[in-house]
This record gives structure tokens, sequence and C-alpha cells, in this order.
């Protein structure tokens, strides 16, 4: 997107963790409040530019800076290095700053009316854990969330979607499998796509899938977050 909806805002988490976050204002009439999760990338240009996609469809949405507990201003790009530095993030991150971090985005955005999560990758799997313990969270989506299905002993309190590429060797189908068995509630969708298929400024990016996946990810949205717009 040529133009940013949003700014960098800060707020603070219940352990007194202060953190970043990139937050973008609803277009009109708002529908609710978003917490759109980062992925090992951190809060790049990718993530501002789904936070101003969302903001621009009526939800009021804000991307906790989740590294922000290690390094500061992590946005990195999609070659070689960024993913090699985002995996070291990953693998140093704790899930129960994680979890805070997204809960303050969730109590900042509730003047927004009902609040949702959407994340991606790593922010696909704190999605998931979202969904089942924070609270006022009325939905989530997931996206090529890895590792849920290490966090089955959890029970979603909101209704969840998932979206899964039938090519993604980092989530191969027999974990979605274990997923779908443990949570028969959770709404599935497969693609013929890899991983990363929702952003265009990766490789892995397909078009289609991604037009798919967002078309249910927003009437998903619109049933659980949106309801009316509220002025």
């Amino acid at each position: 997107m040529s133009e940013r909806r949003g700014a960098e805002v800060e707020m603070t988490a219940a352990d007194d963790h202060r953190l970043r976050a990139y937050r973008a204002a609803a277009e009109g009439a708002r529908r609710g409040g978003l917490v759109v999760v980062q992925e090992i990338f951190g809060v790049n240009a990718h993530i501002r530019d789904v936070c101003d996609r969302f903001a621009a469809e009526g939800y009021e949405a804000c991307a906790p800076a989740l590294f922000d507990r290690l390094e500061r201003g992590v946005a990195l790009g999609y070659d070689d290095a960024g993913r090699e530095a985002g995996l070291e993030l990953m693998r140093r991150a704790d899930m129960t700053g994680a979890a805070l971090d997204t809960q303050a985005c969730v109590a900042a955005l509730r003047g927004a009316g009902a609040v949702g999560v959407v994340g991606f990758c790593w922010g696909g799997r704190v999605a998931w854990v979202a969904a089942c313990r924070a609270v006022g969270v009325a939905a989530a989506v997931c996206y090529y969330g890895g590792g849920i299905h290490e966090h089955l002993d959890l029970e979603p309190q909101c209704p969840v979607m998932l979206h899964y590429g039938r090519t993604d060797a980092a989530i191969p189908l027999d974990k979605v499998e274990l997923v779908r068995a443990a949570r028969p509630e959770a709404e599935i969708h497969l693609y013929d796509a890899g991983h990363g298929f929702n952003c265009d400024r990766r490789g892995s990016w397909d078009e289609a899938a991604a037009g798919a996946a967002m078309a249910r990810t927003l009437a998903f949205l619109g049933e659980h977050v949106g309801g009316e717009a509220r002025s």
C-alpha cells in the first residue's frame, strides 16, 4: 500500500514491559478491533500493509512488536539473512511474553468494539494461544501457524479459523490432520500453496490462495467481530 494509515504507538503489558506497536485507525465507521500478530520477521512493511488492509475494511488494527522483549525495532526482510535472524529470535522468544503483549493490544482495542486476532507464521501459533487464553478475544484466524499441533491441550474459547498450504514444507499435512482431529470445531482451509502464501513480498506468495483466504477471513471476522459498524 502506498500510503500508511497508521503510526507507531507504545503500550504496557501486564508485567510492566513497554512495547511498541503499529496501530492503524479504521476507515469510516469502525467494525471492531483486530490484533495482527507478526511473522518471525517482526513488525515489518508487510505486517504494516496487513494492518492497513484491515483498517480499510473498517477494523482498527494493531500489530504488537513481540520481539521488543529481545531486541527493539525488529523489521526484517525475506532474504536468507532475515530468515535466519528471525528464526533465532523466535527460538529465544517466550510464549508467555508474547501472550502478555498480545493481551495488551486486545485491551487497547476494546474501545473499538469486539476484538479479533489474526496471526501469520509464528504469529499464527500466538493467535491460537490467544484464542485459548486471552481475555476478550471474539475470534482468531491463524495463517500457516507452525507449532499449533504442540498446543492442542489448550481449548479455544472463541471461534477459530486456520489457513494452511498443502505444499508447506514447514507444516506437513500430518500436523494439520492432528489439529483437525483434536479440534474438529476449528474451521480449517487448505490451499494449493506453500508457507507464507499470503505475503506478496515473498517468493512463496500465491495470489489465488491469498485472495481466497482473505475473503474467508473477512467473512469470518464480519460474522464474529465486525457485526454492525459503529461511528
